[in-house]
């Protein structure tokens, strides 16, 4: 049993840090180092974990994200999502994405790529930091002031380019411009040269627990095509809440 419960402590906490040494991931559960690699080297062998051998990091594994994935499946939004995800794609040519909230962070976890050569890609399971996601600042918008200041001190608001909301009142500013009009729009704020659209998907009690969005190089990606994508965009999040019970705000 304790083995066990070290186990899901170790994954729990390579979730919230990504990719991290077996010194400071140990630190982090408050485990010594050899008894934290003996539990990592179990949940390498099946699948839950993974080992880079050049940065000598461990990271949550295929595994992990099957067994979480399961959830998904369980509640039919990335199936039912799917038909929308493509139609969004074709209207506006741009690769669509699906990602939910899970602490913290965003969580990509469905996408339908476009036809164009320059194209963003997120792998399934792929993490991200909400205050420079799309999906994620549309998450945080449909959250109260103190939910996202609960947030905001577990991850911070580290910068990844020069356009992200690196403090907190350029943050809520945007925020609530994106909860007034029901979109959010990622400006380049996580990756130079890419620029992203979002909406939230709520469910049954209104609660916003995923996003759609769709993302492509700025080149494509013009002012005024923005303003048109933004209200597309919703109506789509809208259609995947209805179809899944859920309930509009």
């Amino acid at each position: 049993m304790q083995a066990l419960d070290r186990g899901l402590m170790l994954l729990v906490a390579l979730t919230r840090e990504g990719s991290v040494t077996l010194t400071d991931i140990a630190l982090k559960v408050g485990m010594p180092p050899s008894s934290a690699h003996r539990v990592l080297i179990t949940l390498q062998k099946h699948g839950f974990v993974e080992f880079n051998e050049t940065t000598q990091e461990w990271a949550i594994g295929i595994e992990a994200f099957r067994v979480g994935n399961s959830y998904l499946e369980r509640t039919n939004l990335v199936e039912m999502a799917q038909q929308v995800m493509r139609n969004l794609m074709e209207d506006t040519g741009e690769t669509a994405n699906l990602a939910i909230g899970s602490d913290g962070q965003v969580v990509f976890v469905s996408q339908v790529e476009t036809h164009n050569p320059i194209r963003a890609f997120f792998r399934p399971g792929t993490r991200g930091h909400m205050h420079a996601s799309g999906i994620g600042k549309a998450l945080l918008a449909d959250m109260s002031q103190t939910e996202v200041e609960k947030t905001l001190q577990k991850t911070g608001l580290p910068e990844f380019t020069s356009n992200t909301l690196v403090s907190p009142d350029a943050l809520f500013a945007d925020l609530k411009k994106i909860a007034n009009r029901r979109w959010s729009f990622d400006d380049e704020e996580r990756y130079l040269g890419m620029r992203c659209v979002a909406a939230s998907i709520y469910n049954s009690s209104g609660k916003a627990i995923a996003g759609i969005s769709v993302s492509g190089p700025t080149i494509r990606f013009a002012d005024i095509e923005v303003d048109e994508i933004g209200p597309r965009v919703r109506r789509a999040a809208d259609e995947i809440t209805l179809m899944t019970g859920g309930k509009i705000p």
